[in-house]
């Protein structure tokens, strides 16, 4: 969002949409459209704010003490609000993770934000992190990318770390046209993207973060919330999309 003067209503419009109806989780970062996402998002939640749960990124290059500091504010600014819920680092860089913690634990004490997590973070990552107060970890993960499935999400089950599931219905909804998922959508009276949706969230700890703009598509991902996926629907995308029998490279976008 963010990238075409053109769309903005109609974006700012899809997200108004979504917390009318109970979708109260936004995430967005400085990176998308250089802010201009984050534009978007300010203006959808104003006069809404305390019906939002705001989540934003900060890029690696601006996660030194000074710089998440300045990048911080800029996003605020952008944002219209005066402290984000959660604030990710957007992946690893070249700044060492105890100086992003303590550029974290500042801004928390200064009120600008009330929790912190990473994004793109594998086991090995979150090893290294090794910080308590990590909130989340945000990655790839939809039925045709199941990689985490082998070791990151057991170690952050594990440790009660929630997941946060970007790209839920893989990029530009490829993932959709799929015949399996096409058939178990047509048992249920649903559709492949609801179906995807309710087979990343199945699990407890694992949080789903879709893109819409089209008022039906907000619509129909918040009634994916009340489809069940059935052991015979589980076992069928495990026969078209199998699990990982070993370790995997963290996918990213």
């Amino acid at each position: 969002m963010g990238e075409d003067p053109g769309r903005k209503a109609a974006e700012v419009a899809a997200l108004q949409q979504g917390i009318e109806l109970g979708l109260n989780l936004i995430d967005t970062a400085e990176m998308y459209a250089e802010g201009g996402a984050e534009e978007v998002v300010g203006q959808a939640i104003a006069g809404r704010r305390d019906r939002v749960f705001l989540v934003s990124k900060v890029y690696p290059h601006n996660a030194s003490l000074r710089g998440m500091a300045a990048a911080c504010e800029r996003s605020l600014t952008r944002l219209g609000t005066d402290c984000i819920d959660l604030y990710l680092l957007h992946w690893r860089g070249q700044h060492p993770l105890e100086e992003t913690v303590e550029g974290f634990e500042r801004l928390r004490e200064q009120g600008k934000i009330k929790r912190w997590g990473v994004s793109n973070f594998d086991v090995d990552d979150l090893r290294e992190l090794h910080n308590p107060d990590c909130a989340t970890n945000q990655v790839l993960y939809n039925p045709a990318q199941r990689g985490i499935e082998f070791d990151l999400l057991p170690w952050c089950g594990k440790r009660g770390l929630p997941t946060m599931a970007y790209c839920p219905l893989a990029q530009a909804g490829r993932l959709l046209q799929h015949p399996v998922l096409a058939e178990i959508a047509e048992r249920h009276g649903a559709t492949p993207a609801q179906v995807c949706l309710a087979w990343v969230t199945r699990d407890d700890g694992v949080i789903a973060i879709p893109k819409a703009v089209a008022p039906e598509h907000v619509r129909l991902n918040a009634a994916a919330g009340a489809l069940t996926l059935t052991g015979e629907d589980l076992r069928a995308i495990d026969r078209a999309f199998p699990a990982p029998t070993r370790k995997q490279r963290l996918a990213m976008v």
